[in-house]
């Protein structure tokens, strides 16, 4: 019994391995990137800091001591061992640099016009203006727009320049110019405050609602009966017509509809022939990008649920059928009385999964629609793939993408729940009555 209980554990390791790393660990990862600002700015392994324009701009507009951030952007210049072995590399006259390392060391200039001067006036100074001022431009220092990787070094460097902070300032001034992201609340807040929130759900309410209940659900089970009641040559036939745009690229797929909804495509030429003016018939409105947008959808989604439902039929005992019939049933009375009750296991399934695929989908409608027009059919899927991986701003916000979708992942356990308990999912799972 040990041997077969180790051996069992053994075989589910993998599927164990497979759940965590493509399911647990993505909704984990998920959900802690959207407590972050992490974008393209602030890049993944962490920050630096920097003084940037923009930074001090902020600073000044939060009312930083003025003073002190025109010290901050000043360049001074320092004779020490660090600019003298700049000196050094950039080829400077050996002389003149032991000179300034044996008389001058720690001394500052306001300007590097003072410091010039006072190289003019060394006993080994440099040939040349030149020379001059090559050798000057390696004791300039300055915070400004320089990238330390610390914020120990960061603050090291503005005590240099003689500036004396606050402890408040200090926080104020690191926490400013930190490049890195940070663990904050701000996408929610964000994802709550503005209208376009509630017009993606709503768009995506729609989107979900008609394509699960018209197609991937409803006339996946119209087809699954109406085949079922058909010879089986002509059945196999219009299923397998039925699974082309399943199994069509998607791009493919999409051109398809769009030649035919194109100003110049099959429709407008059609309708030109009655003197109807040619318009592109999927963009032209909000109503007819939302109807070509179900019907894309659609149609790839009712060819699955056809195949389970039709196996589901074909499943049904044929005694059923035949009683049926014999007392003397219609076909719409053996549909509501035999098919229907039997199928509910399959439409649970169907509905549920298709639920969350619809949840999550957006390729048809980024390739079909973009979201247009404008984004009247922009879904919460979408809004999610251009806000973190596709924005035409420049800056990826992988934070606040992933807080659209952490959303999405709360709603489909949500729904998944609500589904098993309208199907009754306890009683589908019951012991039959003769084994209890």
């Amino acid at each position: 019994m040990k041997s077969s209980y180790y051996t069992g554990l053994l075989f589910l390791t993998p599927a164990v391995i497979f759940v965590f790393l493509f399911f647990l660990a993505p909704v984990v990862l998920t959900g802690v990137f959207s407590f972050t600002n992490m974008s393209t700015a602030t890049g993944i392994m962490g920050g630096e800091y920097r003084l940037s324009p923009v930074v001090m701009r902020d600073l000044k507009a939060k009312g930083f001591d003025a003073t002190l951030l025109a010290r901050l952007t000043e360049t001074q210049c320092i004779i020490d061992e660090a600019g003298l072995d700049k000196a050094r590399k950039t080829g400077a006259d050996g002389a003149a640099i032991k000179e300034l390392a044996e008389r001058h060391i720690g001394e500052r200039f306001k300007n590097r016009r003072d410091l010039e001067r006072m190289l003019k006036k060394l006993d080994n100074r440099p040939s040349s203006i030149r020379e001059i001022k090559k050798l000057a431009a390696s004791f300039e220092q300055s915070i400004y727009n320089e990238t330390y990787a610390e914020k120990e070094s960061f603050l090291i460097a503005i005590s240099e320049l003689g500036v004396s902070l606050s402890p408040q300032q200090t926080e104020t001034l690191t926490k400013a110019s930190y490049t890195g992201w940070s663990w904050t609340t701000i996408n929610f807040k964000r994802m709550f405050g503005t209208k376009d929130t509630l017009k993606t759900l709503i768009n995506t309410l729609i989107y979900v609602f008609f394509t699960l209940t018209l197609f991937n659900t409803g006339f996946a089970l119209l087809l699954a009966i109406t085949t079922f009641y058909m010879p089986k040559r002509q059945a196999a036939f219009f299923r397998a017509v039925w699974l082309l745009p399943r199994i069509s690229p998607p791009v493919l797929y999409v051109l398809l509809w769009k030649w035919l909804a194109w100003d110049v495509g099959f429709i407008s030429t059609v309708l030109g022939w009655f003197g109807m003016a040619s318009r592109n018939w999927m963009l032209d409105t909000t109503v007819n990008a939302w109807v070509f947008v179900v019907l894309i959808n659609g149609f790839v989604g009712a060819s699955m649920g056809m195949i389970l439902f039709s196996s589901a039929i074909k499943a049904i005992p044929k005694q059923l059928f035949y009683a049926s019939e014999v007392d003397g049933a219609s076909r719409w009375q053996q549909i509501k009385r035999i098919i229907i009750p039997q199928l509910r296991w399959p439409i649970l399934f169907v509905t549920s999964y298709q639920t969350l695929s619809l949840l999550t989908s957006f390729e048809y409608i980024l390739l079909s629609t973009e979201g247009g027009p404008g984004t009247s059919t922009e879904v919460w899927a979408l809004a999610a793939y251009q806000i973190a991986l596709n924005n035409y701003a420049g800056n990826l916000e992988y934070g606040f993408g992933a807080t659209l979708a952490l959303v999405l992942v709360v709603i489909g356990i949500f729904m998944s729940l609500v589904y098993l308990r309208i199907f009754n999912f306890d009683k589908l799972l019951a012991r039959p009555l003769i084994e209890q």
